[in-house]
């Protein structure tokens, strides 16, 4: 079906890309418990400093009085102009190694012609691997870790990590679309749900976004530092936990979810979860975890597959 605009342009000044590289998908919206992608996206963005290669048209595909861009008013006159980015990037981990990047918002319109758009642009540069992440509110304690359910092509992964396995009908997100849509292609595909305290849901809750990037290791052998998020959870859990401790009724409820989360974990399930602390890893043991990290990144061969 033609268009009366593309989807995308080529960003200027794109840098070259090397084929076979991992593509890592983060899309603010729908599945955003504890604000986890946006504080991805922040993450990838401030710290990572990608490089636009192709740039995504909001014209086509934001629907602005939904999500109304953000212009300053300066006394008496308009300034700094800042609609939303859908960008496909090249970025680097902290260790240096490359990687793409499709960061931004989830569509609003056209879901079949952007998801081909994505696949096309993958499929020429032979992408290695598809993973995203997203995040939904559970009924599960933020004392204990952050839990995962795995899907896709990646048996070794949800065997491994997807602590819960439903059977059921969910409101899709354009993720999933283009989980599906990989999968259907033969591709190496990997999604990560959240699994968020539901208590925690509306707020900006910094271990979700640090159990997205161990997702992403875990998938990628991308290494994430991730120190700033860090420090953020450490504040975090110190209000939380004053908090709870200053209510009796909040206490309770934490109570009955480590009791059921608990029980759950010793005998229904043989995952474990990806993120072993809801804590923080001392310096030994983030250099610990780096050098574990390299150890099960993918060899050359998975770098440089092609696409399916």
């Amino acid at each position: 079906m033609p268009y009366p605009a593309p989807l995308y342009d080529r960003a200027p000044a794109a840098p070259p890309v090397p084929s076979g590289l991992p593509l890592v998908i983060a899309l603010t919206g729908f599945t955003d418990a504890g604000g986890a992608v946006t504080r991805l996206v922040e993450y990838f963005r401030d710290d990572l400093e990608p490089h636009p290669v192709v740039v995504f048209e909001n014209d086509m595909l934001l629907d602005y009085r939904a999500r109304r861009p953000l212009i300053t008013f300066v006394e008496d006159h308009l300034s700094d102009y800042r609609p939303p980015k859908l960008e496909l990037s090249l970025a680097h981990d902290s260790l240096g190694h490359p990687f793409l990047l499709l960061a931004g918002y989830e569509p609003d319109f056209l879901w079949d012609a952007f998801v081909e758009s994505v696949l096309e642009i993958s499929a020429g540069l032979q992408v290695s691997s598809v993973t995203w992440v997203h995040a939904i509110p559970m009924p599960v304690p933020h004392t204990r870790p952050i839990g995962t359910t795995v899907s896709g092509t990646r048996s070794d992964l949800a065997e491994a990590h997807s602590v819960w396995r439903p059977h059921t009908h969910v409101p899709s997100t354009v993720g999933h679309l283009i989980e599906y849509r990989f999968a259907e292609a033969g591709a190496k595909v990997s999604g990560f749900a959240l699994l968020v305290p539901h208590y925690l849901g509306d707020t900006e809750y910094p271990a979700a976004a640090l159990a997205g990037l161990d997702s992403l290791t875990v998938a990628t052998g991308l290494v994430f530092s991730g120190e700033v998020l860090r420090e953020e959870n450490r504040e975090f859990l110190t209000k939380v936990t004053e908090q709870v401790e200053g209510s009796d009724e909040l206490t309770r409820m934490l109570q009955g979810l480590e009791e059921r989360y608990d029980a759950y974990m010793a005998g229904s399930t043989s995952a474990t979860p990806i993120i072993h602390t809801g804590d923080l890893p001392s310096a030994d043991e983030l250099a610990a975890e780096l050098e574990r990290f390299l150890a099960t990144r993918p060899g050359d061969d998975d770098r440089r597959g092609r696409l399916g």
